[in-house]
């Protein structure tokens, strides 16, 4: 094959591109990335804009185990490396930006991942049964392309006047410039609360507005939604300190006299109107994929807002075959759930990716290990899993092991670690099989930090905390679940609590089920 033909063409060498590299690599795959940037992790090197990263680096555990330790190092990409792990790089609970980029250059420099830098992609057309990708150095031919791009661009609501507020992408950093202003910040998220606890100290008046309502962490379980570490903002709001959280439409935007009036719309108010005034508006409303590079005939369909694309369950395109995405664009079908936007849960996403390339387009079959129908073993096997796995920890209700029965042997096969949607899809025919993964309660529980509990294993459904859920399925029709009961340290081995229980359910469906 050419040089400029790759059966595996990925472009971006952010921190997803340089995963699926290493794996594809690892593989013996033909695959080439490009990348416009002289280093890799260009996002990180701007990126956030106060280069304090919100996602956790527990550098000290209870456990020795190196894969319960990436439970809470939620920024090492998965290598077969122990020197190359970001807790050598920063031992800072939440650490710096600059850490991980220099994190992401040690790891490129270190596997001599086959990534062309300084190599602007400018133009993507389908070509026959592949793609071409024009760059500024040439174009190349995939057979399968991989989009790792990360967000292109700032996302601009759709608000009169919003020409007039500074993009976070924009602003200025240091706090000293809005001393003693009014300062609007439109938006909610982790972005906008970085901005307004930067300048709490310094501004005179600090609102944070949006239609939505605030969504916290600590209820939500997304890592993704608003951090604790934020809360002092949430404390001005209620302390009468005049700093707010606003839930409200912004309906206009109007320079006057070198100030700022904004007319709002409450959203808990009857309608309520108000016209604000304000010395600075900042936009911190987070981002979006740029799909200008697309030609039209590939252009892949966008969803939440055209922020992100389409996707499939195997992060295939929804309407443009041999199209993949990868990282944090790549979250359509976890959004605003487990961690599929951020290295930590990414990182499991890409290595099953691989396999499913692998498999498509390199007819290397899905792997799977072979157990004997006894519930015995299969409770066994089931709970060694949810004790160790970081896989399934860390994409809770989105990845999950199967365990498909063979009808013509009677034993069961066990898939690793597969999103829960897309072995619905590949299973459709199986008569027999289960599903593994750990699970939240969902229940409205008004204060999280004071939810009664009931520690019975006949009331494990009820459980509030992350425990370990079992479904059974004949095709796509979801038969029984079992969930076990939850434990604060996260161990479900109690022979009365987790062992019993499953072994019951198992056996009832061993023995029962066709």
């Amino acid at each position: 094959m050419v040089d400029n033909a790759h059966t595996y063409v990925i472009v971006g060498a952010g921190p997803a591109g340089l995963q699926l590299s290493y794996y594809l690599q690892q593989q013996g795959a033909d695959y080439v990335t490009l990348e416009r940037g002289d280093e890799p992790g260009g996002f990180f090197r701007r990126f956030p804009r106060h280069r304090r990263l919100i996602s956790l680096n527990k550098v000290h555990t209870d456990s020795t185990d190196p894969e319960i330790r990436l439970r809470w190092d939620w920024n090492s990409l998965l290598n077969e490396s122990p020197d190359l792990l970001f807790p050598k790089f920063s031992d800072e609970y939440l650490p710096a930006a600059d850490d991980l980029v220099r994190y992401l250059a040690e790891f490129q420099r270190t596997y001599r991942l086959n990534v062309r830098y300084g190599t602007t992609v400018d133009r993507i057309t389908r070509t026959g049964d592949g793609f071409t990708v024009g760059t500024d150095r040439g174009e190349v031919r995939a057979r399968c392309l991989v989009v790792a791009t990360g967000w292109g661009l700032p996302f601009v609501p759709a608000v009169k006047g919003i020409e007039h507020a500074l993009g976070y992408e924009d602003m200025d950093v240091d706090p000293a410039a809005y001393a003693g202003k009014r300062v609007l910040i439109i938006g909610k998220g982790n972005s906008a609360f970085e901005t307004a606890s930067a300048v709490l100290g310094k501004a005179s008046m600090v609102h944070l507005a949006s239609r939505q309502p605030l969504r916290l962490a600590w209820n939500t379980k997304h890592p993704g939604d608003v951090r604790g570490q934020y809360g002092a903002i949430l404390d001005s709001y209620q302390f009468k300190t005049l700093h707010s959280v606003l839930d409200c439409t912004i309906d206009e935007i109007r320079p006057v006299d070198g100030r700022f009036q904004v007319s709002i719309t409450y959203t808990h108010a009857q309608g309520e109107t108000a016209v604000l005034d304000y010395h600075a508006v900042l936009r911190c409303t987070g981002f979006r994929m740029d799909t200008a590079l697309f030609d039209p005939a590939c252009r892949p369909a966008m969803v939440r807002d055209d922020r992100m694309p389409g996707l499939r369950p195997d992060w295939q395109s929804s309407n443009i075959d041999d199209l993949y995405f990868a990282g944090t664009i790549a979250q359509a079908r976890d959004v605003k759930h487990a961690s599929s936007p951020f290295i930590d849960g990414f990182r499991y996403n890409l290595r099953t990716l691989t396999r499913i390339l692998r498999e498509r387009y390199d007819d290397v079959p899905l792997s799977f290990a072979t157990t004997p129908a006894d519930a015995a073993s299969l409770a066994k096997l089931m709970l060694d899993r949810v004790n160790w796995s970081s896989a399934l920890w860390t994409q809770f209700e989105y990845l999950c092991d199967v365990f498909v029965r063979d009808d013509s042997t009677g034993d069961f096969q066990h898939y690793e670690d597969l999103p829960e949607d897309y072995a619905v899809e590949r299973f459709a025919d199986a008569t027999h099989w289960y599903t593994l993964a750990l699970r939240w309660g969902r229940d409205d529980y008004g204060d999280v930090f004071a939810i009664e509990r009931h520690p019975s294993p006949d009331r494990a459904r009820e459980s509030a905390f992350i425990h370990p859920v079992i479904r059974r399925y004949r095709g796509t029709e979801l038969l029984a679940e079992q969930h076990l009961l939850e434990d604060l340290l996260a161990e479900w081995r109690r022979p009365d609590r987790h062992v019993e229980p499953l072994v019951e359910f198992l056996t009832g469906n061993l023995t029962n089920g066709s």
